[in-house]
Order: structure tokens, then sequence, then C-alpha cells
């Protein structure tokens, strides 16, 4: 097996497992990071999120009670991170990438209607998730990448502003002084792990030692009946190189939502996430995994 796929097939390996405890368990913690139920014994409606970020879920609950639908509630779960930071280092002012600028990616999905909307390298607009549900619900399209999603959000009516703090600013400072470590590059001249650059192509690999990656906001909501919705929200690897996308946006990937089996949502190595598609593929490689949800 070649070095690059290891940790892809020691991840989807976990996956399977934890599936495979889900099948006969009730709801169980089955660690800090998998949460499995089966549906029909737990009370709906239903919010759930990834990682501890209580306000998100409640924000999403807060708008089903109040009438919203499925979209509302994952699209407000989501903003409320987008607002308030969450951890209180991603989103608005955390994660910036190698040129000191912070852009954000989302996606939103309504299974009822086979709909999706996304949006990567956003730059300048706060409410990721909210132009995420706009390209879904005003184009045609299901992904709008980089400037060219912000012109999009301006003309939308979304708020443009500077999503640098002085928190930010003083971290990517200091990046810089530390030779801009750690950060993603690899088979290339001067050596990335003593140097800013620029940098040019070389034949012997290097990779960095560490990864650094934050957490990603993935919620999963099902109402009474059994329909299910999706939503991401994300500022992606901290120093990534800039242009980068990871899972969250993608779906499939950062999340799915499919209302005869339930919904998945994704956290952690976004480029591992993405490459082995693991979402979509708990629920195609695992077709007795039916009416039962994993996060």
């Amino acid at each position: 097996m070649s070095p690059d796929l290891k940790p892809i097939e020691h991840l989807w390996g976990i996956l399977k497992r934890k599936v495979e405890e889900c099948k006969v368990s009730n709801i169980h913690q089955l660690s800090n990071k998998f949460v499995c139920f089966s549906l029909n014994q737990a009370a709906l409606p239903l919010v759930i999120n990834t990682w501890h970020f209580e306000n998100a879920a409640n924000a999403a609950w807060s708008a089903q009670q109040r009438g919203g639908s499925l979209l509302d509630a994952v699209e407000r779960g989501c903003a409320q991170c987008e607002l308030e930071q969450c951890d209180g280092s991603m989103w608005f002012g955390g994660s910036l990438d190698e040129r000191g600028e912070t852009t954000l990616d989302a996606m939103i999905m309504n299974r009822d209607t086979m709909d999706v909307g996304a949006v990567a390298d956003l730059r300048r607009v706060k409410n990721a998730v909210g132009v995420a549900r706009a390209v879904m619900e005003y184009t045609e399209h299901t992904f709008i990448v980089g400037e060219s999603s912000t012109i999009f959000a301006q003309n939308m009516g979304f708020m443009t502003e500077d999503l640098s703090t002085n928190q930010s600013i003083a971290i990517f400072s200091q990046w810089l002084q530390q030779n801009c470590q750690p950060n993603y590059r690899k088979v290339i001249f001067p050596d990335p792990s003593e140097s800013c650059g620029p940098y040019k192509p070389k034949a012997k690999p290097w990779r960095p030692k560490n990864s650094y990656y934050k957490f990603s906001l993935g919620m999963v909501a099902i109402y009474k009946n059994g329909q299910v919705a999706a939503a991401t929200s994300t500022n992606g690897a901290t120093h990534k190189i800039p242009g980068r996308v990871g899972d969250s946006p993608v779906a499939g990937a950062g999340a799915y939502a499919d209302n005869t089996a339930g919904g998945a949502a994704a956290t952690g190595d976004g480029d591992i996430i993405l490459n082995m598609n693991n979402n979509h593929g708990i629920y195609c490689q695992n077709p007795s995994f039916v009416q039962r949800c994993c996060l």
C-alpha cells in the first residue's frame, strides 16, 4: 500500500468499526468523536452537531421550535458560530492562510429536494452558510468559489467587512517570524521547514511533521416526519495555501443528508476526509445503516 493511503485506510477502518458498533447499540457514546443512535428510539425533531458548540445547537433548535424549516435550523446553527467564533479562534479572525487572510467555506443540503449550495475561499463575508444557501436558492449552480463568491454575496445583499482581528494579525506576524512554521508545502525548494519561500518544485519529497487543523462545524437536523438537512461552516486549516479547499463545503465529504438513511458530518483533517469521501461512504457501503445517524 502506498504510504499516502495509509492514513486514509486507517481512518476508514475506524469509521467502519464505529458503524458496526452502531448496529448493535441504542443511544451510545462510542467515543468523544462518535455518537450513534437509532432514530426509531430518538425523540424527533433532532439537532446534532460536531464538537461542543452548544450555542450553535441551541440556535438551530430555537429556529425550528419557532416554526422554521430544517434549512432554517441548520443555517441558523452554523451562522451562530460564524457570528461568535464559537471556540474563540475560528471563523472570522481565525485560521489565516499564507497571505494572512481568513477565508470561509460552507455548504447546506436539503436531501428532501436534492438541493445543495456551497461556497469556498469566500472572503470578507462572515455569513458563509447564508451565502451557500443563496447559491442553492437563487442559482442553478451548486458551488461558487474565490473572489467570485464574494461578488455573488455582495449582489445578494450580504455585508462585506474585514475578517481580521488584532489577535489574528498577531498570530500571523508570529508565524512569519518563525519562518512560516508550520506549513503545507512539500517537494519544493527552499526547504519549507526552514523558509517562507518563494518556492519552486524539486525532486526530493518532503512532508510536514505536524498538521494544524482546527474545528469545523457540521450540523444535521431531522424533522418529525424524518426529513433530513445538513450544513457545514469552517475557515479551514491554519496557514493553508491560499485557495485550498477541504471537505467542509463538499456534499458527501463535509456532510451528507438522506431521508432514508439519516445524516452525517465530518470534522478533522479535511484533505484526508475529502479523499476518502467518508460521509456518503458510510451510507453507501453500509446499506443496513438505514434509519440510523452517526456523527
